[in-house]
């Protein structure tokens, strides 16, 4: 149950936090954390309790100081803002963001059903009603979030939480696409997870949003009935090659209808690949699906519209009059690794590697071959650094790059990257920093 208290911002220059007997933490005086519920990269969530009417909530803590990835301020703006705009029965629910100097929280509904991956690993596939049940509500939520102009982009069963009756709720929008992001209806960030991500998104090619958020509904639903990934390679290249020729392997219990959703979703060829309008007509999607529950739009535009509104959540990151400005409170911490991909033929990426590396006073040393002659690992040093840079090649139009910093570390900054973007920029079709 929600916080029976309209969503607020609470902005403090304090931290007004206070430790109770039961080793639990009281924050700015409306909140008691109990325990740890999981934690990432970034953040830690927690079991809290409202002290103003008991109810039980989830609160996701960020530690500024502890920030390293300086593309997580763009994250948890794109996260609030796209669940301020979102009032849907199967996507978690932002109540209220909260700050002090040194932390920011963000107090959500609480999912007491763990993540769906849990139940995955728990059961190793699901059997196909209950895989249809979880899969009806994704793909009925996604088409909420497609009419309201946003998409996930970041799709995978670690985000897709249960509420205790078992009801799906879509999780972190931190990768999502707003209205405002798309650039004559198509998007242009390379971004998500490896495993999840469309084909169209790392050839580096501008694209629709929406259906690369069916290409992730196809690998989901695969993954659901199998208890395994359908590109599934310790190799990323070999993986990204499995994707660009549809090469899955269905075991012999996945039935035909569903087999045949499958493979239409999966389909590298965007245009031709299958969108959730036209899944939610096929006549096993639509078995036993119970009708969407009435949703209310977040719409300040529209006048006699209904809505639960979390604009003060969103305004606490937006607005430099709420007291918190997020530019300056991330520590930046030099990220160890970047990847590019090309449309260039393999050896004149190789060769471009080693022109780059003695432009910018690098000694380049070819360290070896790849599985075949069109990949190639090369060493560049420079004074305590060294950057080993691979090639490889996922299909003949895609080179893929992988740039990491393995030693010298503390000597190599932002500005290190700033000189290998630059030399490489002429064969780059898009980064991939995920941001």
């Amino acid at each position: 149950m929600a916080p029976t208290q309209p969503p607020s911002t609470t902005t403090t220059t304090t931290t007004i936090n206070r430790t109770t007997s039961d080793g639990g933490t009281i924050i700015l005086n409306k909140y008691h954390l109990t325990r740890l519920l999981g934690r990432g990269n970034f953040a830690k969530v927690y079991h809290g309790r409202s002290l103003s009417d008991n109810s039980s909530v989830a609160v996701k803590v960020i530690d500024k100081p502890s920030i390293s990835d300086p593309t997580m301020e763009p994250r948890l703006v794109r996260e609030v803002a796209a669940m301020r705009r979102l009032n849907h029965p199967n996507i978690l629910k932002l109540h209220e963001v909260m700050a002090t100097k040194t932390k920011i929280y963000l107090v959500m509904e609480l999912a007491a059903g763990g993540e769906l991956f849990t139940q995955l690993i728990r059961r190793g596939r699901m059997k196909e009603p209950t895989a249809r049940f979880y899969f009806q509500q994704l793909v009925s939520t996604l088409h909420f979030c497609h009419q309201n102009g946003v998409a996930h982009r970041d799709l995978k069963p670690q985000n897709l939480l249960l509420d205790l009756q078992g009801n799906l709720k879509i999780s972190d929008f931190g990768l999502s696409a707003l209205p405002e992001s798309h650039k004559d209806g198509l998007l242009h960030t390379s971004c998500g997870t490896p495993a999840f991500t469309a084909p169209e998104i790392i050839r580096g090619k501008p694209y629709d949003g929406k259906k690369t958020d069916a290409w992730s509904c196809g690998v989901i639903l695969f993954n659901l009935l199998t208890g395994y990934l359908p590109f599934h390679d310790g190799n990323l290249p070999n993986m990204y090659k499995k994707m660009f020729n549809r090469d899955v392997m269905f075991p012999d219990w996945i039935s035909k209808q569903p087999r045949v959703i499958i493979h239409k979703l999966l389909d590298p060829n965007p245009k031709t690949r299958m969108s959730i309008e036209q899944l939610l007509s096929v006549s096993w999607f639509k078995k036993s699906l119970k009708p969407d529950p009435y949703v209310e739009l977040y719409d300040d535009k529209e006048e006699g519209v209904k809505c639960e509104k979390t604009m003060n959540a969103f305004d606490i990151i937006s607005s430099l009059s709420s007291g918190l400005n997020l530019s300056g409170i991330f520590e930046e911490k030099v990220r160890k690794e970047r990847r590019f991909t090309s449309n260039a033929k393999a050896e004149e990426v190789k060769k471009r590697v080693v022109e780059v590396g003695g432009e910018l006073g690098y000694r380049v040393r070819k360290m070896k071959d790849g599985e075949n002659k069109k990949e190639g690992v090369y060493g560049l040093v420079r004074g305590r650094v060294e950057v080993v840079v691979k090639v490889m090649e996922v299909v003949p139009e895609v080179v893929l790059v992988q740039m990491t910093v393995v030693d010298g570390g503390d000597e190599f900054s932002e500005g290190g990257w700033d000189e290998l973007k630059g030399g490489f920029q002429e064969i780059v079709v898009s980064w991939h920093d995920g941001v």
